[in-house]
């Protein structure tokens, strides 16, 4: 099995005269070395979505303190920086909640002038931000991945698992689990039946529902990372989940394939941004420049198993990832998906459905 956390980069000197002190150091593949900054730095993140060894060699490095805390969801970290009393200075959130966030004038622009890793990012990545933040001016893409199918190859073959017709196949009935998320379930539904992702009309989220109410009876149920071991223990067939946690499952079971299907995905991105009631600015910007190096990018992805914008990373990875199209998905892949964008109050018809396809 794969590494799951490599070996820390650093080196500690304990210093004889007068009285001992530890120094730290990084290897930095960009031979970037940061200042004494100081102060705290508070993050809002998703969980288990960073190697945490990072932030303590970011603290022993800059001598600022950082305070992680950790995000259920987008709308979940929305309430959070909408808070009078909000702290965060960092935050994950999804490309079509960024894009609410620049309409709702809720983030600062970033100096790239203080993010000098910037130029790390491959210039596609950066195209498809640039659809729901144009010129990437609010936020840099942090992790991005796609959405498929996880199946078990032992009862699963590669033929049905094409298609977003398998999840509604009922020779798998009971073995069959979906991710317990609005946009995500109803839009594979959407998809399968040949509409768009962002669809904002109200038959088509309809038929999508009454298709998902269906599927129903089928279902081992609706999941999040509970899935993954139901799946790594063989207890299913298939279900739906993103790119970075199929591959920690494939990772632990060899008889585990991922399927972007023909009818395509959503392809997503988790960028980094900037609240712009934020305090700590410097902390900030040094922090986004600290994952942009590309050795700690590549020793963060490592970890996390989600694929890196970063092209310097990309650059030092090994076979596992960049052959691996799970992690690394081709270009004829890639023109079949396409990203989330706010829906504004269209929303509300998509939740309503949604509830209906909970309650049945």
């Amino acid at each position: 099995m794969k590494k799951f956390i490599c070996v820390l980069i650093a080196t500690v000197v304990l210093a004889t005269v007068g009285c001992s002190s530890k120094t730290v150091t990084a290897e930095y593949a960009d031979g970037d070395q940061y200042e004494q900054i100081g102060g705290e730095l508070n993050i809002l993140n998703w969980g288990e979505y960073i190697d945490p060894e990072l932030i303590t060699l970011f603290e022993q490095e800059t001598g600022v303190k950082v305070t992680y805390s950790e995000m259920t969801s987008n709308e979940d970290m929305l309430i959070k920086l909408s808070s009078s009393d909000s702290i965060y200075d960092l935050c994950f959130p999804s490309e079509y909640i960024i894009e609410q966030m620049i309409a709702s004038d809720m983030l600062q622009p970033l100096d790239m002038s203080k993010i000098p890793n910037s130029k790390n990012i491959a210039a596609d990545k950066l195209k498809i931000t640039d659809t729901f933040d144009p010129g990437n001016k609010y936020s840099l893409p942090y992790m991005w991945g796609t959405v498929g199918i996880l199946y078990n190859t032992t009862m699963v073959d590669e033929q049905t698992a094409s298609s977003w017709n398998a999840l509604w196949n009922e020779s798998y009935s009971g073995k069959i689990w979906m991710y317990d998320s609005v946009r995500d379930s109803l839009g594979v539904s959407l998809l399968r039946l040949g509409y768009d992702l962002n669809t904002r009309n109200e038959d088509e989220v309809a038929a999508a529902r009454d298709e998902l109410i269906k599927q129903r009876p089928l279902l081992a149920g609706y999941g999040t990372d509970n899935m993954r071991d139901e799946m790594i223990n063989g207890n299913a067939a298939m279900c739906l989940i993103y790119s970075g946690d199929a591959l920690m499952c494939m990772d632990s079971n060899e008889d585990l394939e991922f399927s972007v299907p023909m009818e395509g995905s959503n392809v997503w991105f988790d960028n980094v941004v900037i609240p712009k009631n934020a305090t700590n600015i410097e902390a900030a910007h040094a922090f986004i420049n600290f994952l942009n190096d590309g050795q700690i990018a590549m020793r963060n992805t490592e970890y996390i198993y989600y694929s890196t914008p970063n092209q310097a990373a990309m650059d030092r990875l090994d076979t596992f990832y960049t052959e691996n199209e799970t992690y690394n998905p081709t270009e004829e892949t890639l023109e079949r998906c396409s990203v989330f964008h706010d829906l504004g109050d269209f929303i509300e018809v998509f939740n309503d459905a949604w509830k209906q396809v909970k309650i049945n």
